[in-house]
C-alpha cells in the first residue's frame, strides 16, 4: 500500500473507531437508535450540500446508468451498516460492536477476488488469517471466555457484511467520480431510508442531554462525512483487499476509545488479540506488498 492510501486510511480508522464509544453515548444520553441514525446523516448530508454549492465547487451529475446502482450501493453501505452498528449497540458494548466490525477485511478480500479480480496471494491470505485470529482473542476477552451469538452482534456481523460489500463495488465508481463526489451521493442516497425513523424524532431530540447532542454532532460530520471521504481516497490509491486489512486496527481503537470514554476495560487477552490483529496487517501490507512487486516485476 503507497504512502497516500496508507495514511488516509489511518486517518479514517481513528475517526471510524472512535464511533461506537460516541454512538453509546448518545444512545445513553436520550436517543432512540432509529433518531440517532437519522439526525447524524441528516448532519452529514446537510454538510455535503453545504459543501456542493461552495464558490468553486463542481460536482458533476451522476451518469443516469449509475443513478440506481449508487442508491443501492448508499443503501447497503450506508443504510444497512448503520442500522446494524447503532441498533446493535443497544444489547453489546461499543468495544465488543469494533472487534466484531473488525471481521469486515475477511468478506472484502473474498469480495475484492470474486468481483475485482484481485490476487492476494499466500502473503494476504496469511496476513488476513492472523488478522481474524486476533478479532477472536479480542473477542473471547470481552466476553470472558465465551463468544454469545446475540441479536446485537448479529446486527453488528450484517453491518461488517454490508461495508464490505460496500468498500469493494465503489473502487469502480472512484474511477469515474472524486472521493467527495462519490461520498455525497452515496450518503444522500443512505439517508433516505433513515426517514422511516422520523416519527417522534423532536420529542428525542428534545429529551437527549447536552452531552448526547454533541456527540452526535460528532459521528454526524467526522465519521459520517469526513472519514468516508479520507476511506474513498484512500480506496482509490490503493487495493481494496489491502486498504480494508486496515480495518483490522479499528477494534485498538475502539477500545481505547471505550476505556477511556466510556470506563470500558480491555481485558489482558483482548490486548493481545488486538498485538496479533496488528501484526496480520503488518504482513499484509508488508509482505504482500513485496510478493505483488516481485511478482509485476517478473511478469
Amino acid at each position: 500500500m503507497n504512502a497516500k492510501a496508507l495514511s488516509m486510511a489511518l486517518i479514517t480508522i481513528i475517526i471510524w473507531g472512535s464511533t461506537f464509544a460516541a454512538i453509546r453515548y448518545s444512545l445513553h444520553g436520550g436517543y432512540s437508535a432509529g433518531h440517532l441514525v437519522l439526525v447524524r446523516y441528516l448532519i452529514a448530508s446537510f454538510a455535503f450540500i453545504l459543501y456542493a454549492i461552495m464558490p468553486g465547487v463542481r460536482f458533476r451529475v451522476p451518469k443516469k446508468q449509475d443513478i440506481l446502482r449508487l442508491l443501492l450501493l448508499g443503501w447497503i453501505g450506508i443504510s444497512m451498516y448503520h442500522i446494524g452498528v447503532t441498533f446493535g449497540e443497544q444489547t453489546i458494548s461499543a468495544g465488543t460492536a469494533g472487534m466484531l466490525i473488525g471481521a469486515a477485511p475477511i468478506f472484502t478480500a473474498l469480495f475484492a477476488v470474486i468481483v475485482l479480480k484481485e490476487h492476494l496471494g499466500i502473503p494476504g491470505w496469511t496476513g488476513l488469517a492472523i488478522g481474524l485470529t486476533g478479532i477472536v482473542l479480542i473477542t473471547l476477552g470481552s466476553s470472558g471466555s465465551s463468544l454469545t451469538v446475540s441479536r446485537g452482534a448479529l446486527l453488528v456481523l450484517m453491518a461488517a457484511v454490508a461495508t464490505s460489500v460496500f468498500f469493494v463495488f465503489q473502487k469502480p465508481f472512484l474511477r469515474r467520480y472524486s472521493p467527495v463526489e462519490l461520498t455525497a451521493y452515496v450518503t444522500w442516497a443512505g439517508t433516505l431510508p433513515f426517514f422511516w425513523f422520523a416519527p417522534g424524532l423532536l420529542d428525542s431530540i428534545g429529551h437527549a442531554t447536552r452531552e448526547a447532542h454533541i456527540s452526535t454532532l460528532y459521528v454526524g460530520i467526522f465519521p459520517a462525512a469526513i472519514a468516508y471521504v479520507t476511506w474513498a481516497i484512500a480506496l482509490s490509491a490503493g487495493k481494496a483487499s489491502a486498504v480494508a486489512s486496515m480495518i483490522y486496527l479499528e477494534p485498538g481503537v475502539a477500545i481505547l476509545t471505550a476505556w477511556i470514554w466510556l470506563g470500558e476495560w480491555p481485558s489482558t487477552l483482548s490486548l493481545i488479540g488486538g498485538l496479533v490483529a496488528i501484526a496480520g496487517v503488518l504482513v499484509v501490507n508488508g509482505f504482500g506488498r513485496k510478493q505483488a512487486a516481485i511478482e509485476k516485476k517478473s511478469a
